[in-house]
């Protein structure tokens, strides 16, 4: 499924995360890191397992866990339910908490993934691995991150970028715009999703749309929300228009039929279609999760 929008959602506020689903996005992230302060993380951990297992809670949303950079090991334990006065015994219903996809930040190194993903292993789980690219290390190693076996996707995070080289953030965002393409070519080259970075401005909807747009004309598939009310704007952003959708599946339409014949050239509307425009086809119903293919 298209993931058009990333919803973060508190993780030691299970109101919060239990409504979460309402907003519509994509993807719903329960956050152990930024959202939560130092002190609660034990109780978020707790709070995010809960929420997780509980057979009510099963939202159409893809749904992902933001792990601490230094405790992933025992944020996994505190989501799933192990490592109690019993050792690493999971406790009673670890298996039916629900994690699709786990997100780890500062990434720096391939490594770093494999390392998450080998720890999901080891408790009997294979989500799908986002890697958070938000330091001049992260960026410069983007494309060895995006090349790793277990990356599902590259998530550009241009604040943390900003305060780790020592940019001031602007409006224009000129400062970041090489990391912000640097991210998306390497998600490119790997054939893996491009989750483009924040738009702290809640407030500011058409500033939203436009940052949403300009992030989709980069090539992003899609974009991270702090608010519900991003979500709507940002999925709307990155959602193919139907003209696009009917062009897409008439080039597919007409490639099947061109393969079935034994033709490498077809056209489409007086258009010849080559390569790129069949990947550009593709890649329209991809974002378009009612395209009828």
């Amino acid at each position: 499924m298209p993931r058009r929008s990333l919803l973060f959602s508190p993780g030691d506020s299970p109101g919060l995360m239990r409504k979460a689903p309402g907003a519509g996005a994509d993807v719903i992230c329960f956050d152990l890191e930024d959202a939560v302060a130092p002190g609660r993380k034990d109780e978020a951990r707790a709070a995010v397992g809960e929420v997780l297992a509980d057979p009510d809670f099963d939202p159409d949303a893809e749904v992902c866990v933001r792990l601490t950079a230094e405790s992933p090991a025992a944020d996994l334990d505190g989501v799933l339910g192990g490592g109690g006065e019993d050792g690493d015994r999971p406790k009673e219903g670890t298996d039916e908490v629900r994690l699709d996809a786990v997100m780890l930040p500062k990434v720096e190194t391939a490594d770093r993934v494999e390392s998450v993903a080998a720890l999901c292993a080891e408790r009997g789980r294979d989500p799908a691995v986002f890697a958070l690219v938000e330091t001049a290390a992260g960026v410069l190693s983007a494309q060895s991150i995006a090349a790793a076996d277990a990356t599902d996707a590259l998530v550009f995070g241009a604040e943390d970028l900003a305060a780790d080289v020592g940019a001031t953030r602007t409006d224009e965002g000129t400062e970041v715009l090489y990391a912000r393409e640097h991210v998306v070519v390497a998600a490119s080259a790997a054939g893996i999703d491009a989750i483009d970075t924040v738009y702290t401005d809640f407030s500011d909807d058409s500033g939203l749309r436009e940052d949403a747009a300009f992030a989709r004309r980069l090539g992003y598939d899609g974009k991270l929300a702090i608010h519900p009310a991003q979500v709507e704007p940002i999925t709307e952003a990155f959602t193919p228009d139907p003209a696009d959708v009917e062009w897409a599946e008439a080039v597919l339409d007409a490639r099947d039929e061109a393969e079935r014949e034994g033709r490498a050239v077809f056209q489409v509307d007086g258009e010849m279609i080559d390569a790129p425009l069949i990947a550009q086809a593709e890649r329209i119903l991809d974002r378009a999760p009612d395209a009828d293919r």
